[in-house]
């Protein structure tokens, strides 16, 4: 990819791009990549710096691991959007360890932490838009942990499946057991269990390939609590 491409790409993604000097714009655009990442790909490891990495398609997510290896799920990323956390020399204050896998096989522009970092350090208006593009996403890790430390594992439940509902613009989920348990921080067997209950009361119906939801009223008062 051109450096003129990767410029009118960052002008439509970017809103402090057309107001920083064109030699910070071009430091940026030859310090970027495009590349794709086949599904089940670990695309950032640790506090390492992999650079800023924006989403043009496909699906990533990014995760925390423990000692043991047991990981939990902070948020995922979907086209359009863009990851700070795997840049730690851009935002220093990250200083945890987090896990980036792609989900399916996806496609990103990378652009280089310690290009983006120097281009950041003499024009505040980028520092400030990476810091609130990292808080918009501690945000959905603070809705995380407040999921998984007080609410029970049904209103948790159906609160995913009503979100990926909305997502995806469908009532068929088509996600497996291990994928969901994955994303809200549980085990396969305890949503395998809460499905089977939903399923007995009418609320979704469970295949092996998907769930579909059949009604959506009882989900939403569950996930209401």
């Amino acid at each position: 990819m051109g450096q003129s491409l990767f410029d009118q790409a960052y002008g439509e993604i970017f809103p402090f791009w057309k107001e920083i000097p064109e030699v910070d714009r071009a430091l940026i655009c030859r310090a970027s990549v495009a590349l794709t990442y086949p599904k089940g790909t670990n695309i950032h490891s640790g506090n390492e710096c992999s650079g800023v990495i924006f989403l043009r398609a496909g699906s990533l997510r990014l995760y925390m691991m423990s000692e043991e290896g047991k990981d939990i799920t902070l948020y995922r990323l979907h086209p359009g959007d863009m990851c700070m956390l795997s840049a730690s020399c851009v935002l220093q204050a990250i200083t945890f360890e987090v896990f980036v896998d792609a989900e399916e096989t996806s496609e990103c522009y990378v652009i280089g932490g310690p290009a983006f970092a120097e281009v950041s350090a003499r024009n505040p208006q980028i520092k400030i838009f990476a810091l609130e593009t990292a808080v918009s996403r501690f945000s959905d890790v603070m809705w995380v942990m407040q999921q998984i430390l007080f609410m029970s594992m049904d209103r948790r439940l159906a609160i995913f499946l009503l979100d990926e509902s909305a997502r995806t613009h469908s009532n068929t989920i088509s996600l497996t057991h291990e994928q969901i348990a994955r994303y809200m921080g549980s085990a396969r067997e305890v949503v395998s269990r809460m499905l089977k209950y939903f399923a007995n009361e009418g609320i979704v119906q469970v295949s092996r390939k998907d769930i579909e939801l059949l009604d959506k009223k009882r989900l939403q008062k569950l996930g209401l609590g």
